[in-house]
Formats: structure tokens, C-alpha cells, sequence
């Protein structure tokens, strides 16, 4: 092989070297940014805004004043129904106020008619339920010479003279007549009457009760409110 075809072969790989090694590189396409997704709130997101909703104080509550208060009875597995009270406010102003303040605070709630006299009354409000217990105080007597005790009469149970002379009121018994009653009117405080219900009490006063005239089983004020 002769200098010229040497040279030649030298002159051509040089080119396709050049070809090959100085040609553009590909380069990767730069990523796209793109808006954070619209996508639903995950669970944690959705409990961190619950946890800030219940940071905001809820609105207080007004204890209700109203002219009637509804008691709803039950004994055992027996829905026995409700029974409505007119308040008497105005012949009775202290005693009612009594009566609301401890059906708002819900003491009566659970509590038991311990005392069940068929054709007399049927009485409760004793947080011991037995007749000997109360709030502790007592409320003074507003016997009014225009309420008598009728079927219905809701009144104020007490203890007896010689040791009660002013014939105050217990701080939350109370009884509802089963039957007229005439002969305890001018000597304790009635502060309200039956306007719906007197089926329940006919109810209450018609199960069977053992010794001290309490029900074998409990007749209870389930449920109490102010309207």
C-alpha cells in the first residue's frame, strides 16, 4: 500500500470520528409545574377542622320559665305517658319558682312517685324515695283560699303541724289528687292542676304497691320539662 492510499484512509476515519462524536445530545424535556391538585380534604385535614369548629363557644342556654311543666312517666318496660301541669305562678309565685328552677337543673329527673293512694293522691319528688327527703330547705306556704283540691290539683306535700306550725312547703315533693280532696284545702300549697295526663295518673294509681303504700315496681318521672 503506497503513502497516497495510506493517507487517504487516514483522511476518511478522521471524518466519520468527527461525525459521531461532535453531533447535538438529546437532552431530557424540563418537568412541567402544575397547580396543587384539586383533590377532597383527607381525613386528618377534615378532623383538624372539626377540632378548630369546636373551639368556637356554643351560644349559652336560657333556663325556660313557662306556664307548664310535662312529666313522662314510665313503670318497668310501660310507657305510661305524659302528664301536663298549669302552673298557678300567680297565686303561687315562690313555689313555682322552686319547682321550674329544680325541673331546669333536672333533679326531678329518675325520681319516683313513692306514694300511691288509690281515690287520694299519688305523690313523689323525694330524691331518697322513701318520703323523707328533699333539696334540703323548705319553701314558704302560699295557701290560697281560692284553690281547692279538686281531681287534678297539684299541691305541695309537708311536714305535719307540730313540728311544722307555718305549714311550710317541702323544698320538692309534691302530690297530685287522685280524687276531690276537700279535706286538706286551707292546709298546704297547691301551685298547679292536670290540663292533659289524667289517664297516667289514673295509670299510677292503679299498680300494685307493697308497705308504705310504694309501688312494687318503680313508677318513674323518665323525662321533665318546662313549656
Amino acid at each position: 500500500m503506497n503513502k497516497q492510499t495510506i493517507g487517504l484512509i487516514l483522511i476518511i476515519s478522521c471524518i466519520l470520528l468527527a461525525v459521531n462524536c461532535g453531533g447535538p445530545k438529546q437532552t431530557p424535556q424540563p418537568t412541567m409545574k402544575t397547580e396543587a391538585s384539586e383533590e377532597p380534604a383527607t381525613q386528618i385535614e377534615q378532623e383538624t377542622t372539626a377540632m378548630q369548629t369546636e373551639k368556637t363557644e356554643p351560644a349559652p342556654v336560657t333556663p325556660k320559665d313557662g306556664k307548664y311543666v310535662v312529666i313522662s312517666v314510665k313503670s318497668g318496660d310501660e310507657n305510661f305517658g305524659n302528664i301536663k301541669i298549669e302552673l298557678y305562678k300567680k297565686e303561687a309565685p315562690k313555689t313555682t319558682e322552686n319547682f321550674i328552677k329544680l325541673v331546669n337543673q333536672g333533679f326531678y329527673t329518675g325520681l319516683t312517685f313513692h306514694r300511691v293512694i288509690p281515690g287520694f293522691v299519688v305523690q313523689g319528688g323525694d330524691p331518697k324515695g322513701d318520703g323523707t327527703g328533699g333539696p334540703g330547705y323548705t319553701v314558704p306556704a302560699e295557701i290560697s283560699p281560692n284553690l281547692k283540691h279538686v281531681r287534678g290539683a297539684v299541691a305541695t306535700a309537708r311536714q305535719g303541724d307540730q313540728v311544722n306550725p307555718t305549714k311550710a312547703s317541702s323544698g320538692s315533693q309534691f302530690y297530685i289528687c287522685h280524687a276531690p280532696t276537700p279535706n286538706l284545702d286551707g292546709n298546704y300549697t297547691i301551685f298547679g292542676i292536670v290540663v292533659q295526663g289524667l289517664d297516667v295518673v289514673d295509670k299510677i294509681a292503679a299498680v300494685k304497691t307493697g308497705p308504705g303504700d310504694r309501688p312494687i315496681t318503680p313508677v318513674v318521672m323518665e323525662k321533665i320539662w318546662v313549656e
